[in-house]
């Protein structure tokens, strides 16, 4: 039986109408209704309530192959007192903020590359354009947008980092999950799994073909002003796909965070706690490299190119770092 005809069977049992049932979760009768008609899936704080007002384990609601009513509620497996245990409401929460803000910190991540485009279009207007911009206006509105732009998106990005800090030691302790729980988050993250695997087939699809642009412009021997233009909408393209990928990762990994499963297993949990500060040194003195550069060259409209560089850099310099700690333990 599949979770819908459960409800029904177990409301029935009991004798109750969809009113009183209703009235027990303390939702409406339609809510019911769309539950016993399949058109909708209750949340997980419903689930848990119909488990305990039906007796039964979310198991038995959530596994399809589970077809016989159960006539207790089974004991959980012992485990180890030392770890904290994550409550349905724990996991609800978390699941539900990292969801909320998944899309913000897309938005917010795909900004950076975004940043240099007004800077890149002032100095392209100034130098292959008769606009009447001159070099230092173009340089010193670009570069106030660009600076105000990355502070703003750290700023969010620091200040939702905060709302999570009660939630670090999901990412950095071992821990179990309440009884039942699991079940739901599994559910949750398979009727994802489609969309995830969409969205990063778009933005890979979008980080392959934002250099098309160029070398249509290259191939057509395009003035040198089209070339600036091309370099936007790359960075379009790129933050596009970077939104898309920030995103829906950002979901999916709130899941896999509670199940300890990706990267999120006891391994890569130790492994992360002796090179947490890595990241950190590596992105500022990339940033200061940047900053430094573009200063000092005063060529803003190239300088950015440190910044993909950076990104491909970091997960060939994070390999280096586990391969020569893998070898130091041994």
């Amino acid at each position: 039986m599949i979770l819908s005809e459960k409800i029904i069977s177990l409301r029935k049992k009991h004798g109750w109408s969809q009113e009183e049932l209703a009235h027990q979760l303390n939702v409406s009768r339609q809510s019911v209704s769309k539950w016993e008609s399949g058109s909708s899936i209750p949340d997980l704080d419903r689930i848990l309530k119909l488990s305990q007002i039906f007796g039964v384990s979310t198991d038995y609601l959530l596994k399809e192959e589970t077809n016989e009513f159960p006539q207790s509620i089974p004991v959980e497996n012992p485990t180890d007192e030392s770890l904290e245990t994550v409550s349905a409401e724990e996991a609800s929460e978390f699941m539900e903020m990292s969801i909320n803000s998944s899309g913000k910190m897309g938005i917010a991540i795909a900004f950076y590359a975004l940043a240099p485009e007004l800077l890149l279009l002032l100095g392209g207007l100034c130098e292959y354009g008769n606009y009447g911009i001159t070099e230092g206006m173009a340089a010193g509105i670009g570069i106030g947008i660009l600076l105000l732009i990355v502070g703003c998106s750290t700023a969010f990005l620091v200040l939702n980092d905060m709302k999570f800090e009660s939630y670090k030691y999901l990412e950095e302790k071992n821990f179990h999950l309440a009884y039942g729980v699991e079940a739901i988050v599994r559910r949750k993250k398979a009727e994802y799994a489609q969309t995830h695997r969409i969205c990063t087939t778009i933005a890979i699809f979008l980080f392959i073909i934002c250099v098309v642009p160029l070398m249509i412009a290259a191939a057509v021997d395009a003035p040198e002003i089209i070339f600036v233009f091309c370099i936007n909408i790359l960075l379009l393209f790129a933050a596009a796909a970077i939104f898309l990928l920030i995103s829906s990762n950002q979901k999916n990994e709130c899941f896999d965070i509670l199940l300890q499963e990706g990267d999120f297993t006891e391994e890569r949990k130790l492994e992360k706690k002796k090179t947490r500060h890595f990241g950190g040194i590596y992105w500022c003195t990339a940033t200061a490299i940047y900053l430094g550069w573009s200063f000092y060259t005063n060529a803003w409209d190239r300088t950015w190119i440190i910044w993909p560089c950076a990104g491909v850099l970091f997960a060939a310099v994070c390999g280096i770092v586990a391969m020569v700690r893998g070898k130091s333990e041994k």
